[in-house]
């Protein structure tokens, strides 16, 4: 046995959660009961590995005491009606695929997506209810509900890889998901911290794992080569004080050029080597910002182009108004504005604090300042984060 200081055994456990989960429902077939037992497996070697030191093999530990732990489970219910005990079970070994099925099982169609995300950080992810739920800014009550009608909608649905005709649907729901889960941690929806830093890192610890297992996924490629080009901006985003710093001011020397020297390579090959697709293009434009050493540099005529392909392959109305900013960066604030009145008229933009947000930084550059205050105000009322609101009306007081 060997010692591990507390931040490893962490990394340990939550690299081991879904390989021992995907091993005992893959021979057992029942989710419920042995996620529930995996579980317990987790917390069992929370606790007594830092007291006795960490198995030669860890994953096979928790497999067996997983595995034990499901079958005291199911003797205590079979109990209840029979006072039997079952027989005992051949431990189950781990499989290359049971990761992609266990996550193309949490993603299942028949889950809406907030059941979707919330399944996959228990049961691939292998964070707790409570964590989960603080991750979230929801009650874990709401967690644990979500969780548990989500187990119930897949049960007997059986631990097995989708047919081809089936996988291409069901991954591109997990690669959806693992989007949200980056999402929401590199940009809260709500709530007073503009970042929740253990979403975003768990969401890029799992899409590599993704990208391990389907290497000839271009998508998958696309989507943590973006991860990492967006992530490595973090450390720049907020100032000490928690307040917003824009991409076109924030100091680059803080960016994590690991990260982004990875980012630019996993794309560049992805497009090099795979059929072109919406994430390899939103990662082409990160990695156009990110190398440019300054914002002055930004190749905006370059970004506009990949835009423009985004929009031919999976319009939407974000991609719209991403477009309209690089549009007015090309041709000036006025060409912005005009493109902008048009895309205001899509209903999904109703209302939207970003479409208040950039039309106040158009007419800012336009030189129209009172109309510019005005739109960031109203950015700021309409938006539910914290620091969002909060640079928006310091945008706001400087134009007085």
């Amino acid at each position: 046995m060997g010692v591990l200081t507390s931040p490893s055994l962490e990394d340990v456990l939550r690299t081991a959660a879904p390989q021992v989960l995907g091993a005992v429902v893959r021979r057992y077939g029942d989710f419920d009961t042995s996620e529930d037992a995996v579980q317990e497996a987790l917390l069992a070697a929370a606790q007594q590995w830092p007291v006795e030191g960490v198995p030669d093999n860890p994953r096979a530990w928790l497999i067996r005491v997983a595995s034990r732990r499901r079958i005291e489970l199911l003797r205590n219910e079979e109990a209840r009606r029979r006072r039997e005990a079952l027989p005992p079970d051949p431990i189950p070994s781990v499989r290359g695929d049971d990761e992609l099925t266990l996550l193309l099982l949490c993603c299942h169609p028949a889950l809406p997506p907030v059941s979707q995300v919330a399944l996959t950080l228990r049961a691939v992810g292998g964070l707790t209810t409570a964590e989960i739920a603080r991750a979230l800014l929801v009650p874990e009550s709401t967690v644990g509900q979500r969780i548990s009608r989500a187990k119930k909608k897949i049960r007997g649905t059986g631990f097995v890889m989708p047919s081809p005709s089936e996988l291409p649907d069901r991954l591109i729901a997990v690669r959806q998901v693992l989007y949200l889960i980056f999402n929401e941690g590199y940009t809260a929806s709500s709530g007073s911290s503009l970042h929740r830093v253990e979403l975003s890192t768990e969401a890029i610890r799992l899409t590599r794992q993704l990208h391990g297992l389907l290497p000839g996924d271009g998508e998958v490629a696309g989507l943590l080569a973006l991860m990492l080009l967006t992530d490595a901006r973090r450390p720049a985003r907020t100032r000490a004080d928690g307040a917003l710093v824009p991409l076109a001011a924030q100091d680059r020397s803080l960016w994590n050029r690991a990260a982004v020297d990875e980012g630019v390579e996993i794309i560049t090959a992805a497009l090099r080597d795979t059929a072109l697709g919406p994430f390899q293009l939103q990662a082409a434009i990160a990695a156009v910002h990110d190398e440019a050493a300054h914002a002055a540099d930004t190749d905006w005529a370059q970004i506009l182009e990949l835009y423009r392909l985004l929009n031919a392959v999976a319009p939407g109305p974000m991609v719209t108004l991403n477009r309209v900013v690089a549009l007015s960066e090309v041709d000036g604030p006025w060409v912005g504005l005009r493109a902008l009145e048009q895309a205001a008229g899509d209903p999904a933009l109703a209302n939207h604090h970003r479409v208040a947000a950039v039309r106040a930084h158009l007419l800012e550059r336009a030189g129209d300042l009172a109309a510019a205050r005005d739109e960031y105000l109203r950015a700021a009322r309409l938006t539910l984060s914290l620091p969002e609101r909060r640079y928006l009306e310091s945008r706001a007081a400087r134009l007085r």
